[in-house]
Order: structure tokens, then sequence, then C-alpha cells
């Protein structure tokens, strides 16, 4: 029974020893990982400074509107939506019908494209394409999609919402 006793205790001290040499490498690394870790913050923090808080959306939104009517374009229809939290940030869509010349449109999403904050334009509809003295006129209809950091109270109230809907579901 010593011998059985004296296999299981070896073959533990192994396993042991394993374990240290496998911990020892982590802690041989953890100079990198909190390197890496404070290069993310530092990324986290610049990315934020993309995403408008509350008082910043009316002036964005306003800046996109412009920037429309600054390309030359006819503003049709300019609906803000609801925000949708999405985690620690909210999407704050906008729909949009615009009519003008493609250069025009080509030249909004440039200019929306060099907005200091982040705006996505998605579900993009060209259409009824105009010839009006050699230029071609066309509408556009699209979702213009900005986003919103949400502070820890804003994202746990969020969360609760979202667990008290998925529980209202089952």
């Amino acid at each position: 029974p010593k011998m059985t006793e004296s296999k299981n205790l070896n073959a533990k001290i192994t396993e042991l020893q394993k374990e240290v040499d496998n911990e020892s490498v982590t802690a041989s690394q953890l100079p990198k990982i909190k390197k890496e870790r404070e290069e993310f913050k530092a990324q986290l923090a610049q990315a934020l400074t993309q995403m408008p808080n509350e008082k910043e959306i009316p002036n964005l939104l306003s800046s996109i509107s412009s920037s429309g009517r600054e390309s030359g374009l006819d503003i049709l229809s300019f609906k803000p939506g609801g925000e949708a939290p999405k985690g620690f940030y909210a999407e704050v869509p906008v729909d949009m019908k615009v009519q003008g010349g493609y250069e025009n449109v080509f030249l909004f999403f440039e200019k929306i494209a060099k907005l200091q904050r982040i705006v996505n334009i998605g579900k993009l509809n060209l259409g009824d394409a105009k010839d009006v003295k050699g230029n071609i006129f066309l509408s556009a209809d699209f979702k213009a999609t900005t986003f919103r950091f949400l502070g820890e109270a804003e994202t746990k109230k969020a969360e609760e919402e979202k667990a008290k809907k998925e529980k209202g579901k089952k």
C-alpha cells in the first residue's frame, strides 16, 4: 500500500510541477500582458472620442443634415429613430431620403466619411433617375447610423431592460 501511495504522490508532484511551470510562464508574460492591456485601454479611449455623448447627438444630426444641403442635395425626409442600446454604446439611426445629382450624393457620402464621429450609411437604395438638361438626378434613401457612448448607469439600465424583455418572452 505504501508503494501505491508513493506512486500516487509522485504523480501528484509531477502534476503540480507542471502547474507551477505553466504559472511561471504566465507570470513571466505578465509585464507584456499589462502593456497590451494599457494599449487596448488607450485604443478604447481613442475610439470613444469618436462616439458622441447624449449632448452631442443633436449637433451631429445637424451636421449630417447640413452636409446634405452643402452637397447640393434636396433633403426630402430626415427621420431620427429611437436609440438601440448595444452594450456600452447605443445606435442612433436616421432614415433619410435625398434627391440630387449622382455626384452630389457621392460628395455627401464623402463629407459624412470625413466627420469626426462615426456614421455608417446602410440600406442604400438609389432610384428614380431623371435626365435634367444633361445632368442625371436621382433619389437616394438610406439609413445613416451613428453611435453614442453609454455611461455605466445607462449600460446597467439597458441590460436590465433587455433581461426583462427576454424573461417576458419565456
